[in-house]
């Protein structure tokens, strides 16, 4: 086992999968702290690569594309605060940091892990229900429906409808962008045959940012919400099986499973499980996700 600690985060690799504990430094971005532990799989690694610097590192995590639902939904526009895959190294653990490295490297080689694209998320996405409020609303997903609420600072032609209720087999797309420049963002839900080219300030189905501190939390509800909707990359008769009803058994499943791998990480943490056992538990969990 490999493992690094810094006031970022904690980064494990067991063999199986890389497990990213955010730190609870107060520098560490609202959106890793709200996202938490990340169980990683094999499978779903592209790489890892470690960048020395003067007084700091950086190790950097590459997924498979589209092994993720919060890199699918958010297009590689998160940047480096609140990106979860990046983890600041001190000096003095550079030579820890090269050690994982060289073990995640080791493992991917002798498991024959290929580094192209997948057409399944390999990732469950952020845990629902959850909410963020930013820009001029207030985006929220229980795993089924999307809910949309506006602000005093919402555009009247916009808020005079009131709260929006999506139900997930409305929705074909999400989008996240984020406020660059004089340009503000959005969070834009895309429904079917439905297609509109308003901008997000008068938009309905759409949250406008505004570049604030909280922006970033919206990309959770873009990812939660990506995760329920068919992988880009399937074809007609794979993307059957995302396209279940809401609140199935399958959903319910996929959620549950999700809870017992945060319980697993907690009882190992508590020092309940040992790290056998919480190897052969977790191993258990992933083969039927």
């Amino acid at each position: 086992m490999a493992e690094i600690i810094q006031k970022d985060g904690t980064w494990v690799f067991d063999g199986d999968a890389l497990r990213l504990t955010p730190g609870r430094d107060k520098n560490v971005s609202p959106l890793r702290r709200e996202l938490g532990e990340l169980i990683v799989p094999l499978g779903a690694l592209a790489g890892l690569s470690f960048e020395q610097g003067k007084k700091t590192g950086r190790l950097r995590l590459r997924l498979r594309d589209g092994a993720d639902p919060l890199l699918q939904a958010t297009g590689g526009r998160l940047t480096e605060p609140h990106d979860p895959y990046q983890l600041l190294v001190d000096s003095d653990r550079y030579g820890v940091a090269e050690y994982l490295v060289d073990e995640v490297r080791q493992a991917l080689l002798l498991d024959e892990v290929p580094a192209d694209p997948v057409d399944a998320y390999l990732l469950p996405g952020p845990s629902v229900p959850l909410s963020a409020s930013a820009g001029d609303g207030t985006a929220s997903f229980d795993g089924e429906r999307v809910r949309l609420e506006w602000n005093w600072k919402t555009e009247e032609s916009k808020s005079s409808a009131g709260a929006r209720s999506l139900a997930i087999a409305e929705i074909e797309a999400v989008e996240w962008q984020p406020a660059i420049g004089l340009e503000n963002g959005c969070l834009r839900f895309r429904l079917r045959h439905a297609p509109t080219k308003a901008p997000a300030k008068y938009d309905p189905n759409a949250v406008e940012l505004w570049g604030f501190r909280k922006d970033p939390l919206m990309a959770l509800v873009a990812a939660a919400v990506q995760a329920r909707l068919p992988h880009p990359a399937a074809g007609p008769r794979d993307a059957l099986p995302a396209q279940r009803e809401p609140g199935s058994a399958a959903g319910d499943d996929h959620d549950a499973l999700l809870r017992r791998l945060r319980e697993l990480g907690e009882l190992r943490r508590d020092g309940v499980l040992t790290d056998e056992e919480f190897a052969m538990a977790k191993q258990a969990v992933l083969k039927r996700m």
